[in-house]
């Protein structure tokens, strides 16, 4: 499968991901798939306004804050929350825009894409990871 193979690449190739709307609650679903990315080797960045630190990570404000290169942005935000994201994702020159599992915004992925992004959509990277890294 096609995906498939797309998105194995990006987490064959990314180190560093920049994680926005990642909670510092424990028990939040985004909180786990960060400290999974962690434990499987990948520099987490926590892009949390309300927080200083996330995972024991430095969390900033928002991606243009971030002092270094960015791979992946993968996002924690409502749908309706995506396109200011994947603007800031283009400015910061990230190569991947990586929409969590039933996060969908067409417009915000194709205006990505048309600026040479590689765009995931509605897939959460843990179970993505999991799936194709476990044999």
């Amino acid at each position: 499968m096609k995906d498939d193979e797309i998105m194995k690449a990006i987490l064959s190739s990314a180190k560093t991901v920049a994680s926005v709307g990642i909670s510092g609650n424990r028990e939040k679903v985004s909180n786990s798939v960060g400290a999974y990315l962690l434990e499987k080797g990948y520099r987490l960045i926590p892009v949390n306004p309300t927080a200083d630190e996330i995972l024991g990570r430095k969390s900033y404000p928002d991606l243009e804050s971030v002092p270094e290169a960015i791979d992946v942005v993968q996002v924690f935000r409502r749908p309706e929350d995506v396109p200011p994201v994947v603007e800031s994702a283009i400015r910061v020159g990230a190569k991947v825009v990586w929409m969590q599992e039933g996060i969908v915004n067409e417009e915000a992925a194709q205006r990505a894409r048309e600026a040479g992004l590689q765009v995931v959509m509605d897939a959460c990277m843990r179970a993505v990871h999991q799936r194709l890294f476990s044999s």
